[in-house]
C-alpha cells in the first residue's frame, strides 16, 4: 500500500531497497557499469605580474574552450538522432577535404 504525500513505513523502505539491490546485482551481472559523476572542477589563472587583465581573460577563455563544456551543453539541449550525428559528421569530414585539396593544389 503506498501513501502518497505521507511517510514511508519502514518495510516499505525496505521493500524498495532490496529490490534496488536486486537490480543493481542484476545490472553488474550483465557487465554494466553505472557512470561516475564527473569532478567539478576549476579553472585557475594564474595572473602574472604586470599583466593586462585582457591576455589573462584571452587565456582563461582559451583553457575554457578547451574543456569543451559548452560545446556539450549545446549538444545536450536537443537529442540528435545517431544518423543525423553520423550524417553531419560526414558532410563535416567531406568538407575538410575538400579544403585540404584545394590549399594543397
Amino acid at each position: 500500500m503506498h501513501h502518497w504525500g505521507g511517510n514511508f513505513r519502514n518495510s516499505e523502505i525496505g521493500y524498495f531497497q532490496s529490490n534496488f539491490k536486486v537490480a543493481l546485482a542484476k545490472f553488474k551481472e550483465k557487465g554494466l557499469h553505472l557512470q561516475p559523476k564527473p569532478e567539478i572542477t576549476m579553472l585557475i589563472i594564474n595572473v602574472k605580474e604586470n599583466e593586462s587583465i585582457d591576455k589573462a581573460l584571452k587565456r582563461f577563455k582559451k583553457k575554457f574552450e578547451k574543456t569543451g563544456v559548452l560545446k556539450e551543453l549545446r549538444a545536450r539541449t536537443s537529442f540528435e538522432k545517431p544518423s543525423v550525428k553520423r550524417r553531419g559528421e560526414v558532410i563535416r569530414a567531406a568538407y575538410r577535404q575538400k579544403q585540404y585539396a584545394s590549399e594543397n593544389y
